[in-house]
């Protein structure tokens, strides 16, 4: 062993090749040497006399041992380590599911059926079955097998990370394919995308290109002057869709005595640092009523449901200019539906379409490898959908391996494969896909609004499937119009929002002020790790009209649900944690006026599964 090298050993040693060496600090420096690189006295000194010898036979001594250590044995210890690291990730690759290996099992299927037995799905205690046990979510079918196994799908666990080891939590999870929330008339619904290929769905931004945020723009520079005109034109916009709506004469100075009720229009915002509560309420109006802020006494009111940022009307007695003893609210009024006209126009259209909806992160929390991804990779080329909304984060800037810094590549190349397998995993389907950027994609511009991904490599083919939006955005899928954000505002909001016999859920609650506040984030101020650029966001970060179907991924809770008129989806995340989670499929049909002038939600079904 090195450990039991001597400097006696050494010595004799250097004698057979006739080098003399009586310095003990030479000779306990290659013992050390031998020591840290776990050599032998009989391979160091050979090594020396190779290395001095191309050296022009350079005497031995501390010096020269110092530049054969950084020469010679540094790289050879580190060839060895490299070596077995390579190692040991080959043998964790046989434990995975890798891409490849999986082609070449189903390929000799044909030839074996035998073969398969080593690659069962079954467990330890039922590893006597012959065939590998098949999941609805997973079918072993020739012709599935053969779109799965593209060879331009790159998405192999071991491409992405050192660390290649699967998350076992993940890979044990129960009840796959679970349908675990329904919305409409799901009894005998096929899922399935249309069968013909004559007509290429249409998605697409619904506003003009100059009303859109296409590219990438400097942010930081913000000024207090420019955030406070933003909401003062927020105040105003608003104010007057009241006005208007509830036929209100006038709107009164906010800290003006007055013995008669008066009709104050503001924005609620908080008396401190803290959470909102009944007791810390401020009405803030804007400059035509004096811009000040006046505390609001709640007592009065029998309902209400108020958040920071909301733009409300209150009505009530204000007697000493101090306090404003609310007595009745003035919530906001949604916008419009999309026009039915348009839509009407659109005759060719298949009857209905199936969207997919998925939302990062697409890997477990302790392992880099994309197994999730793959699995949906496999229901998209089971159910064969129109159109798929896959929004991020993509490369999870909260993942622990990523915030350890455990990866070998640089994210952009992580994030460029990771699209690029799912664009060609999903090309014999045909259906269109749409990217929406998240906060927490650790490679992406990290500001609200975001602006949508770049993604020069791919070719003119599969740039034809690929739709890359903003967060937020108003999407236009065969005339039914599509609200994306991949922002947790319900989350953030849910912190922050007070209510008092309210009578609907939370959920629905908020859903509603995100409508009638006609906002995307109608939160303010946002939290903490939200960076907003409010100028662009008052450009691009408000709902042009009401969607006929709102996404809004969260932590909370999954649901589909009608709120005005709206169906709003939380797809969940499809892993939470270590093990998996959910996604959505919604199946849209056009929708026409009825004969008694009401509208019909384009939305037929849809469905919260499990991966």
């Amino acid at each position: 062993m090195a450990s039991m090298v001597t400097s006696e050993g050494l010595k004799a040693e250097l004698d057979v090749f006739d080098i003399a060496c009586d310095d003990d600090l030479v000779l306990d420096k290659m013992v050390e040497q031998c020591i840290c690189n776990r050599l032998e006295a009989e391979d160091i000194v050979p090594e020396w006399v190779a290395f001095s010898t191309t050296k022009n036979g350079l005497k031995l001594s501390i010096d020269t041992l110092e530049q054969f250590e950084h020469e010679i044995l540094t790289k050879k210890h580190k060839a060895k380590q490299s070596a077995k690291q390579t190692s040991k990730r080959d043998d964790m690759q046989n434990r995975t599911r890798d891409i490849h290996s999986l082609q070449e099992l189903i390929k000799a299927e044909e030839e074996e059926e035998n073969l398969l037995d080593s690659y069962s799905y079954s467990t330890p205690a039922k590893s006597s079955q012959k065939r590998p046990l098949t999941t609805p979510e997973n079918p072993h079918s020739k012709r599935s097998a053969a779109l799965l196994a593209s060879p331009g799908l790159l998405l192999s666990p071991a491409s992405f990370s050192p660390s290649v080891t699967p998350s076992q939590k993940y890979n044990q999870r129960g009840a796959k394919g679970e349908v675990v929330v329904t919305f409409g008339a799901v009894q005998g619904t096929r899922w399935s995308g249309r069968k013909s290929q004559g007509h290429a769905v249409q998605v697409g931004l619904l506003e003009a290109p100059e009303d859109t945020l296409q590219t990438t723009y400097k942010y930081m520079f913000q000024r207090l002057r420019d955030i406070r005109n933003v909401l003062t034109e927020k105040i105003e916009e608003l104010g007057e869709e009241l006005k208007s709506h509830f036929n209100i004469e006038e709107f009164s100075p906010a800290s003006l005595p007055a013995q008669d009720s008066v009709t104050v229009l503001g924005q609620v915002c908080c008396d401190s640092n803290g959470k909102l509560n009944a007791q810390s309420v401020l009405l803030e109006v804007g400059p035509e009523q004096g811009g000040q802020q006046v505390p609001v006494d709640l007592s009065e009111l029998g309902e209400y449901s108020l958040f920071p940022g909301q733009v409300v009307v209150m009505e009530g007695m204000n007697t000493t200019g101090k306090k404003l003893v609310a007595t009745k609210l003035y919530e906001g009024v949604p916008l419009p539906f999309y026009s039915t006209e348009v839509k009407q126009e659109m005759d060719h259209v298949p009857e209905s379409l199936s969207v997919l909806v998925a939302c990062g992160p697409y890997t477990p929390s302790n392992s880099l490898t994309f197994d999730p991804l793959l699995d949906l990779i496999n229901v998209i080329v089971r159910d064969r959908p129109d159109v798929c909304l896959l929004l991020g984060p993509f490369v999870d800037s909260k993942h622990e391996q990523i915030e350890k810094a455990q990866v070998t590549e640089t994210f952009e190349a992580i994030f460029s494969r990771c699209v690029e397998s799912i664009v060609e995993g999903t090309k014999s389907v045909g259906c269109r896909l749409v990217f929406v950027p998240s906060q927490r994609d650790i490679h992406h511009h990290f500001i609200y609004p975001q602006p949508p991904f770049t993604l020069p490599d791919l070719s003119k083919d599969q740039a034809e499937r690929v739709t890359l939006v903003p967060d937020p955005c108003t999407l236009l899928i065969e005339g039914v119009t599509f609200g994306l954000s991949s922002t947790d505002i319900l989350f953030h909001m849910a912190g922050e929002e007070i209510s008092c016999a309210a009578g609907s859920d939370r959920f629905s609650r908020i859903l509603k002020h995100m409508l009638t506040q006609r906002s995307y984030y109608p939160l303010y101020p946002p939290v903490e790790d939200m960076n907003m650029d409010y100028e662009k966001f008052q450009s691009y970060g408000q709902m042009p009209l009401t969607p006929d179907v709102l996404i809004v991924p969260s932590e909370l809770r999954y649901f589909i649900r009608d709120v005005i008129g709206c169906v709003c989806v939380n797809p969940g995340r499809l892993t939470k944690g270590q093990v998996g989670g959910t996604y959505c499929r919604l199946l849209i049909q056009r929708s026409a006026p009825l004969e008694d002038g009401k509208r019909a939600s384009p939305c037929l079904a849809g469905q919260v599964v499990k991966i």
